[in-house]
């Protein structure tokens, strides 16, 4: 049965990718206002294609993790993700941590759709995309069953799917609209390799935020609606519809994820889903000079910082290895002030709660950076600035999380 907690987060999303997809209609139909000269972007019947591929995914997703769900008993013993299994697991009780599955699942629907009708892309760029994601989600899927997959395996196979991406894709950035680098990226090898190590580290910082129930989930969906409305502008139907089918394939994953947690992306799921949202990054760049370099970046500085951040505090703050994993992400911190005045909780109904209430923090820094994204999505100057203006805020509410654990 569902609740008002179960649904709002949904219906959150749902009106957020709705305003896009009004948006994008508006847009459309200047052309058939009288005395218009404005051109359609992108076809409507595309953008409705799209919302219908979304559709597809959400469903084949959200009853790929019903299954999961319903027959936990039978695959519990290689699929849980125990609550003692280290310092960065905060939930209630033992759960399946293959939630990728899901995410694929829906992907995988929606590439069936657009190869049956093949007008919605002109090629099989989708298949491409799906083709070029398997090495970064076996590989996480795998360290989900066997907790044996180690963590620069994983990134090796994160970064030979990037290859895959450059050499069935074309994805490679072109610039970064920062002197100096620009001129390196001119060289191709060079830009090749730093495209590569750009997108694991994409994928390993929405690992690092996946944490609570909602929270890398919720962000890639803000984070996916602003890029398929930048794709609709630009007139990429092929960009839009994948955008919108990992739309669909979260939204049918958060059915079952937040707030009550009966499923976890995992490994699998996070490096599938950050591996796309880097692809997508890259692609809508080098396809588009009209696009600066630094929209994708406004729309994942969170995870980006996070993730600098954490390597700074760990190696020169604290003395440790940059991997060394511990409870000092500014979401965990977050989760310590929210709970400060419940120690004594036990009750797994009561710690679920707990932990649901986390990402909706992380959905606000979120939006803070997709609306100016949306807004100057082509002006560099002013994308900079507001990726400034984020990095300052996290570092002054990382202090104050810090001052209220330490008067604890």
């Amino acid at each position: 049965m569902l609740d008002k907690k179960t649904l709002t987060p949904i219906a959150a999303a749902a009106m957020f990718i709705a305003i896009v997809g009004v948006t994008n209609f508006l847009h459309g139909t200047q052309r058939l206002l009288p005395g218009s000269t404005k051109a359609t972007p992108v076809e409507m019947w595309q953008t409705l294609a799209g919302f219908l591929v979304l559709l597809l995914s959400g469903l084949a997703s959200a009853f790929a993790c019903h299954l999961i769900v319903r027959y936990e008993a039978l695959h519990a013993h290689w699929s849980h993700d125990h609550v003692e299994a280290g310092p960065q697991k905060f939930h209630a009780q033992p759960t399946p941590r293959i939630g990728g599955f899901g995410l694929a699942v829906g992907l995988f629907m929606s590439g069936a759709v657009l190869l049956a009708k093949e007008q919605f892309i002109s090629d099989d760029q989708f298949g491409y995309l799906l083709l070029a994601s398997l090495p970064a989600f076996l590989g996480g899927i795998t360290e989900d069953v066997t907790k044996n997959v180690g963590v620069l395996a994983r990134l090796a196979l994160t970064m030979l799917a990037a290859a895959f991406g450059v050499w069935l894709l074309g994805a490679v950035i072109p610039r970064l609209d920062v002197p100096g680098l620009d001129t390196l990226l001119k060289w191709m090898p060079f830009a090749i390799a730093f495209t590569i190590f750009a997108v694991g580290g994409v994928v390993n910082a929405i690992n690092i935020i996946d944490g609570y129930n909602g929270l890398a989930g919720g962000h890639a969906v803000i984070v996916l609606a602003a890029m398929a409305y930048v794709s609709v502008r630009v007139g990429d139907g092929f960009l839009l519809t994948s955008a919108l089918a990992m739309i669909g394939a979260l939204l049918g994953f958060l059915f079952w994820n937040y707030p009550k947690g009966k499923i976890f992306l995992g490994d699998g799921g996070a490096y599938l889903l950050g591996f796309w949202l880097a692809e997508l990054s890259v692609l809508i760049v080098a396809r588009h000079p009209e696009v600066s370099p630094w929209f994708p970046m406004l729309l994942l500085v969170y995870p980006i910082f996070e993730t600098l951040f954490s390597m700074y505090r760990r190696k020169v703050v604290l003395g440790l290895s940059p991997g060394q994993p511990d409870r000092m992400h500014l979401h965990q911190m977050i989760y310590m002030r929210l709970t400060r005045d419940r120690m004594n909780v036990s009750d797994p109904a009561s710690l679920t709660r707990l932990n649901s209430r986390v990402a909706p923090f992380s959905w606000l820094l979120t939006l803070c950076c997709a609306l100016p994204a949306v807004l100057f999505w082509g002006e560099t100057q002013w994308l900079v600035a507001a990726s400034g203006i984020f990095c300052l805020g996290y570092l002054l509410l990382y202090r104050q999380m810090l001052k209220g654990r330490a008067s604890r």
